[in-house]
């Protein structure tokens, strides 16, 4: 059914879908949908009704299944209001969850599963954040693809969004869901989740008039079709300068080109140009963001060369003389930034107290090693690993010491460290340094949906 509703609105850009209401709460798409949600991580958490997904067994998900497929038929479903969380963030402020309850959660999901195909099919590809099939790493890989060589886009300009989550226009967003969904019965039920309030930790309800929560199931698939207004933008300044031999030509003749690269609420444009171009971007994108109620942050948002180098999604991205040469590269590495964040993990972990035998904390701190370096394996971040290599080997021989005090450096390394090899049993210590580096392959448009018909399937319709 995804496969039809994703072809659909390929097949007929400007289709609005009137009869989606009945897939919601459809027994295959709610039962999918609650394994997302029991499956996450976030399944230990509980909503505003103290209920965790990881608590309920088969009868009792079964029963919920039911009712809540009855309740949304018959459209009595009511949504509760989200749990409130502040989480810290590094530089001293909070960010807001709010975490909904496991109905709730479940029905966002199944409403996910019926929205995402039809949306996926209107997202550019400069869009990468919370989508299918795509990553992080090819946002890089494109910022690295734009600036390099030739296509010299050499100006950047870095954006951030005040409070992008909290701050969206209900209204305005409600006027974009309306370009594919005509179904009122969907819309209801869309605009009853972003109205459903906030409890916060000492028990008081507060209404949200601006925003969609973050951390729910529905939101980052919101807030994409938010931002794609940005996105939208871009591609038509592009398109507008007709086909390729005339935007060479207007290229050669010093006129600017922009292309931008986004990854949720984060995101560069990248100038093939000069700074002031770059600096007029500051009007041309508040205009932009302005009305679905966003605003540019000051402090965050900057111009730089590529030269300079900036921070994006944990990379360094930097042009800089390979040794040896006179040429300019452009190079990608983990920020330091990035590399205090893993050390402090690395740090708290190996505090002398914290587990009670080596092969706990080995199950602890190999797969923060792993996740770290599998996510920056793709940039030259070779010596980056090899530095998270010593210091955590000798973090964790610290700890090691201090659980065998008196032991003499010689006997410690004969008993304990064989070939200088940390391993409790069959658990070995993770080294960063033995992770081969590899270049991440710049995709482009070529990134296909789950919904996409393989040449296979498309020859035997097309047959």
């Amino acid at each position: 059914m995804q496969r039809k509703l994703h072809h659909w609105a390929v097949n007929d850009s400007g289709r609005c879908f009137d009869d989606l209401y009945n897939l919601v709460y459809d027994p295959a798409f709610l039962t999918v949908a609650w394994e997302r949600v029991r499956t996450n991580k976030g399944a230990r958490s509980a909503g505003a009704d103290g209920i965790a997904a990881r608590s309920l067994g088969p009868s009792q998900a079964a029963g919920m299944l039911q009712n809540l497929r009855q309740e949304v038929k018959e459209r009595t479903f009511r949504p509760d209001p989200v749990r409130e969380v502040m989480i810290p963030k590094a530089n001293g402020r909070s960010r807001r969850l709010g975490i909904a309850t496991v109905a709730d959660r479940v029905v966002q999901a199944s409403l996910k599963l019926v929205l995402e195909p039809i949306y996926e099919a209107d997202f550019r590809p400069s869009s990468y954040g919370f989508r299918p099939r795509r990553r992080a790493q090819d946002a890089i890989a494109e910022i690295h693809y734009l600036a390099s060589g030739a296509r010299a886009y050499h100006w950047v300009f870095e954006g951030d969004i005040t409070a992008c989550f909290d701050e969206i226009s209900h209204t305005a967003l409600m006027d974009r869901v309306r370009d594919r969904v005509g179904d009122k019965r969907v819309l209801a039920l869309v605009k009853a989740f972003l109205k459903a309030g906030i409890l916060s930790k000492d028990l008081v309800y507060r209404g949200n008039l601006t925003g969609t929560p973050q951390g729910g199931i529905l939101s980052p698939l919101l807030s994409n079709i938010a931002l794609s207004i940005l996105d939208e933008h871009f591609d038509a300044k592009w398109k507008a300068l007709g086909p390729e031999w005339k935007r060479i030509k207007y290229r050669r003749s010093g006129g600017p080109t922009m292309k931008i690269v986004r990854y949720a609420d984060d995101f560069v444009v990248m100038v093939h140009g000069s700074r002031d171009d770059a600096e007029a971007l500051w009007e041309e994108i508040a205009a932009v963001l302005a009305p679905m109620g966003l605003r540019l942050s000051a402090e965050k948002s900057r111009v730089c060369h590529i030269d300079e180098g900036f921070d994006f999604l944990g990379f360094r991205i930097q042009r800089q003389t390979k040794k040896g040469t006179t040429k300019k590269y452009v190079y990608t590495w983990p920020s330091k930034k990035a590399l205090a964040s893993v050390i402090d993990k690395v740090r708290q972990l190996t505090r002398r107290h914290r587990h009670r035998t080596l092969a706990d904390l080995l199950r602890r701190i190999n797969p923060v090693l792993r996740g770290w370096c599998n996510y920056f394996r793709h940039g030259v971040s070779k010596r980056t690993f090899s530095y998270l290599d010593h210091f955590t080997w000798w973090r964790v021989v610290t700890w090691m010491r201090k659980r065998h005090h008196g032991l003499a450096w010689g006997v410690f390394c004969r008993r304990l460290l064989p070939r200088w090899q940390i391993r409790d049993g069959k658990t070995a210590l993770f080294r960063p340094q033995k992770v081969e580096v590899t270049r991440y392959r710049y995709r482009g448009t070529q990134i296909p949906t789950p919904w996409t018909a393989r040449p296979s399937e498309a020859t035997a319709t097309t047959a």
